[in-house]
């Protein structure tokens, strides 16, 4: 797959090969962006608060802004990576020091393994809509053996997914919109009354990859390379993905999405070659699990930079598959998202950090960075202001500590009101008042 090209060093002490440009980076962004359960995710784009759903034109534009807010987060995020030739955990020993990064770095290890298991999941389930015959665990042994193997060749596989996998998702996505456009019930009615949840949901989709940005855009050309593939190819893919997805949960009933939330592939399969675009959609889902395997390689090397890759990328592998096998990741999804929540203001903070106060000329990612105790409170804000203001329901105790938080301390959370962004505002500038006191007092201490 990868015979005479450079490939990412097997451990942290190697040099990072700046092998891709802003196809492949745009290429790699637009394979993550279109997602099989992105098509059931239409669900609670249409209708986020269950009462009050949205005009399709409401649901569009609600796809729309909020992509474009959340890879712009993602973007930023990757920019980093690039210049400094970290991955995501590592740049963090630069944020919060060396020892204090390890915090972050078992949680994103925790939501990775997660995240993969749920997609090898998500691959087992479509294959089994296609081919009803195959028991479920033999699908999750061939999408985790694909998954492994895609994860210990990286660079290899986003060549692979520039040059061929690509074309294939274009055409399935215009063949399935043709017949789902044409057969769907007409979408009439709904208001603009929950676009801002919408968005809401919208962002959340597109931050999740946060934690995984510079694992990738640590081998970009440049940074304008980064930013432009991870903002463009996303976008694009996720307004696609969600746009059709609008057509099929109507034509499987929206009562029967809530229900099982696989039924959505149903009208897929069902059109005219239906089972071979869908088996190129299958194949393609293989790039997230893989997406999520490689960056808790990435994780751990944060803890063990002298290891092997590939030794991780196995063991992450096996484990992965082992998950998907055994546990009910339906029920592991809404624990998966307030880990998740973690990381929107912990990169807000690095952005502002990195961005505004010279980081970008003297990151620190050595093994013995020193901590930086004061980085902990905006990051803590954020994640705070992040409940405080978010609408998306995730475990019932979960939610109900932040209502009374609310009740507590009087303080009523506006329909406009969106997590993530509430989120990011906080820890930005909250980062951005430690920085400029830090800076007053420097400037004050030389002039005595």
């Amino acid at each position: 797959m990868t015979h005479g090209v450079e490939e990412v060093p097997l451990t942290l002490e190697g040099r990072p090969p700046k092998t891709l440009g802003v196809l492949d980076q745009g290429a790699l962004w637009a394979n993550l962006g279109v997602s099989l359960l992105g098509f059931s995710g239409a669900l609670f784009l249409i209708n986020p608060l269950g009462d009050a759903p949205l005009s399709l034109t409401a649901a569009l534009v609600a796809t729309v802004v909020g992509s474009l807010i959340g890879t712009a987060m993602v973007g930023l995020a990757a920019v980093p990576g690039t210049q400094t030739g970290s991955p995501a955990m590592v740049l963090l020993r630069g944020l919060f020091g060396a020892k204090v990064s390890y915090v972050p770095t078992v949680l994103n290890i925790v939501q990775m393994l997660g995240w993969g298991a749920f997609e090898l999941w998500v691959i087992a389930k479509a294959a089994s809509a296609m081919f009803g015959g195959v028991p479920y665990q033999v699908w999750v042994i061939l999408a985790g053996v694909l998954t492994t193997a895609l994860a210990i060749w990286p660079l290899g596989s986003i060549r692979v997914l520039r040059r061929y996998v690509t074309i294939g998702v274009i055409v399935s996505m215009i063949w399935f919109t043709w017949h789902l456009v044409s057969d769907a019930p007409a979408y009439t009615g709904g208001s603009w009354e929950a676009f801002a949840p919408a968005v809401d949901y919208v962002i959340a989709l597109s931050v999740s990859w946060v934690p995984v940005a510079a694992d990738f855009a640590r081998h970009s050309r440049s940074s304008g390379a980064a930013f432009t593939g991870v903002v463009g190819g996303y976008t694009l893919a996720q307004v696609a993905c969600l746009g059709l997805g609008v057509y099929a949960v109507a034509i499987a009933g929206a009562d029967a999405v809530a229900a099982d939330s696989t039924s959505v592939f149903g009208p897929f399969v069902a059109v005219p070659l239906g089972v071979l675009f869908f088996a190129v959609l299958t194949l393609r889902e293989t790039d997230q699990s893989f997406a999520n395997v490689y960056s808790t390689t990435m994780s751990l090397q944060n803890l063990l930079p002298r290891v092997d890759r590939r030794v991780f990328s196995v063991a992450i592998g096996v484990l992965t598959t082992a998950i998907a096998l055994v546990v009910d990741v339906n029920s592991y999804g809404a624990f998966l998202g307030v880990i998740g929540a973690v990381f929107v203001p912990m990169f807000a903070v690095l952005a502002v950090d990195y961005f505004l106060f010279g980081g970008s000329r003297s990151w620190n990612t050595a093994e013995d960075a020193p901590s930086r105790w004061s980085m902990l409170v905006p990051w803590a804000l954020g994640f705070v202001a992040y409940w405080l203001t978010t609408s998306t329901p995730t475990l019932p105790g979960w939610d109900q500590i932040w209502t009374d938080l609310r009740d507590a301390i009087g303080f009523t959370r506006e329909p406009w009101m969106n997590g993530a962004l509430g989120g990011a505002v906080v820890a930005a500038l909250v980062t951005l008042l430690i920085g400029l006191l830090a800076g007053t007092a420097r400037r004050r201490s030389s002039a005595r």
